[in-house]
């Protein structure tokens, strides 16, 4: 590789010269069905595991038959095939995958191990801390291993933590810690082998730290200058693959004869599997292609609304409670997460009894820490699981930003995994809770390709937007209205019941304007109609951001030629700029007015009554629909 890349032949490579032994040993160690979770230096993983050098070669060179078909480089891929998940360039975010995966097996009662690499600079990332909380308080079997060389690329590790060594701070998490020789391979293979033994046994994670060094610039370009010469001196004498070689022919299970031939035919194979890969043809880019790999592909249940026979009315979050718990008992493989959603039931009860009939295995408190929850949640996606996190405010999910936008959202686009997870967001004001409870923070989410966002504003889409949530295979955002949950009841079908996402809801027909909306601005847009019998105006409820009903929206435009769009939150951005743009450019001849917007003010949310009512959009309502009607 560094031939290669001498000879412009490849664009960039990190190397793991000098730290192949904790990657070899400690993958030679695990079972083959058990998962690893490794990095950008541990190239011994894929090669240990009998990953073709082929398909690594086309990985790294953008060629389609590698696992990310051109859309990521590196070690940026996971595979089923070989039980082997990789990072994405954020670091930390694969240890809380590791939490989720072993928790999978744990349920499963299937008796594994799962192995995750972090490197020494990584460790100083809040993930590194909610990833081993997690594992130490739910028991998990999972071996924690830091590769600790000595730099994060040139930070060297007194600028990195206080701490004498990183394997103390497992005393904090109260879980046993060790440290050993991450370059003799023996060393690795003994102690991961002895580790995954008892944790199989007896589940529990463990925090490894393995001392090396890498004899490399943390990637080509960054060169090594930073490093004291010294260390090199030093670390030379403790090359891995020099060592184990030497210790191989002191035991007499090689010949030194034996060698040259040995390396000469790894050499023909790896120039042959080069050659190969390189004279393969280049990626012929195709829009349709890259835009529906965005999601896992999925097909709507085989649903008839008009078999519906029995209704009930219930309050929106009851409706809720009704759909997700008739998805816990569809699919037995569904988990629940979130903080103090067991016995407690959350803060708005949503989850109340069900301790009491799915179990504390599936339904479980979880510490305060949403992004190793959200990482968690992905991990038992990846591990044949289903799982529905509550957000206990949607304003909280800026804590797992992060695996939200980055690890679920792209994992399909970049290796065809689907990540069945569902994140519900409790959202919206109106209940004096200011600025940190209140947010309709839906437009984070909406730009955001490979996530799925709906916000219902009923109590039957509600359950039923719910239900295809757990259905859909690709991640869903469930926006709920907090101050709908207890204020709005109606009709709900009584069994399973499924809204198609993605499709509107047409709540009243008209012909003079039509409101575009969601969420609390479907009531409010019914409000405005009551009080204006005169006009003829036409609700189209979104009900799915995203996607969202462009052909219903179109339609209704055309139709009236004057279209308003409301929403709960500021208008700067607020997703209705998109439905305000898009009509633009493909209505534009059928419009009689330029579209409006009516949101809230781009400020942040107040507590007080007063301030609030003028904040949220309502209060622009009637002057903004006279200016359109007016035009």
């Amino acid at each position: 590789m560094l031939i290669l890349l001498r000879q412009g032949r490849i664009g960039k490579w990190f190397s793991g010269i000098g730290q192949e032994a904790i990657a070899v040993g400690s993958t030679l160690a695990m079972d083959n069905d058990e998962y690893i979770l490794p990095m950008h230096r541990n190239l011994g993983v894929f090669t240990t595991r009998d990953v073709p050098f082929s398909r690594l070669m086309a990985q790294w060179q953008g060629k389609a038959s590698g696992f990310t078909k051109g859309r990521d480089r590196s070690f940026h891929f996971g595979t089923q095939e070989y039980k082997i998940i990789g990072m994405i360039s954020h670091l930390g975010p694969q240890l809380a995958l590791a939490d989720g995966i072993a928790l999978a097996d744990v349920l499963g009662k299937r008796k594994k191990a799962t192995l995750v690499f972090t490197g020494e600079g990584a460790t100083s990332e809040g993930d590194f801390h909610e990833a081993l909380n997690i594992a130490a308080v739910w028991n998990l079997p999972v071996i924690f291993l830091i590769e600790n060389n000595g730099y994060g690329l040139s930070t060297p590790i007194n600028e990195q933590y206080k701490c004498e060594n990183l394997v103390d701070k497992a005393i904090g998490y109260g879980m046993e810690g060790r440290r050993i020789d991450g370059n003799n391979l023996l060393e690795v293979y003994h102690t991961v082998n002895e580790i995954a033994s008892e944790i199989r046994q007896n589940p529990r994670p463990v925090l490894l730290e393995c001392m090396t060094f890498r004899m490399r610039g943390h990637e080509e370009a960054s060169g090594t200058k930073y490093v004291p010469q010294h260390l090199f001196d030093e670390w030379k004498d403790k090359d891995p693959i020099a060592n184990f070689e030497q210790f191989l022919l002191d035991e007499r299970v090689l010949r030194a004869e034996w060698i040259p031939q040995m390396r000469k035919e790894f050499i023909a194979l790896i120039e042959a599997d080069i050659e190969k890969v390189f004279n393969q043809p280049d990626i012929i880019p195709n829009v349709l292609t890259e835009v529906q790999d965005m999601y896992q592909p999925y097909d709507f249940p085989t649903f008839n609304p008009s078999n519906i026979t029995t209704t009930k009315t219930k309050r929106y979050i009851d409706a809720i409670s009704d759909g997700l718990r008739l998805g816990m008992r569809k699919y037995n493989n569904l988990v629940i997460m979130g903080q103090d959603v067991a016995e407690y039931g959350g803060v708005f009860k949503i989850t109340e009894g069900f301790v009491e009939e799915f179990g504390r295995d599936r339904v479980r408190n979880t510490p305060i820490c949403e992004s190793g929850i959200v990482g968690v949640a992905m991990g038992l996606a990846l591990n044949g699981y289903k799982a529905m996190v509550e957000m206990q405010f949607a304003d909280f999910v800026s804590s797992g930003f992060n695996q939200v936008v980055n690890n679920l959202a792209k994992t399909h686009y970049r290796w065809d995994q689907a990540v069945d997870v569902v994140i519900r967001m409790p959202a919206g004001a109106g209940t004096g809770a200011g600025p940190f409870h209140s947010q309709s923070n839906e437009a984070w989410f909406t730009k955001t390709p490979g996530l799925k966002v709906v916000y219902p504003a009923f109590p039957a889409d509600a359950k039923g937007l719910l239900m295809a949530a757990l259905d859909d295979p690709n991640p869903v955002m469930h926006f709920e209205h907090k101050y709908l949950y207890r204020n709005i009841t109606g009709e709900v079908p009584d069994g399973d019941y499924y809204v198609e996402i993605g499709k509107a809801n047409i709540i009243q027909k008209g012909e003079t304007v039509s409101i575009i909306t969601y969420g609390l601005g479907v009531h409010w847009a019914m409000e405005y109609t009551v009080k204006h019998p005169d006009l003829s105006i036409e609700i189209i409820d979104l009900r799915s951001l995203q996607p969202w009903d462009k052909e219903a929206v179109e339609a209704s435009a055309k139709k009236t030629g004057r279209v308003l769009v409301l929403h709960e939150d500021t208008l700067t951005c607020g997703f209705g700029s998109e439905i305000a743009a898009h009509l633009a450019e493909h209505c534009f001849k059928y419009l009689d007015a330029p579209v409006l917007r009516c949101a809230s003010l781009d400020t942040a949310i107040p507590m007080n009554k007063a301030l609030e009512d003028q904040f949220l959009a309502k209060a622009r309502l009637e002057e903004t629909m006279e200016r359109l009607l007016n035009y």
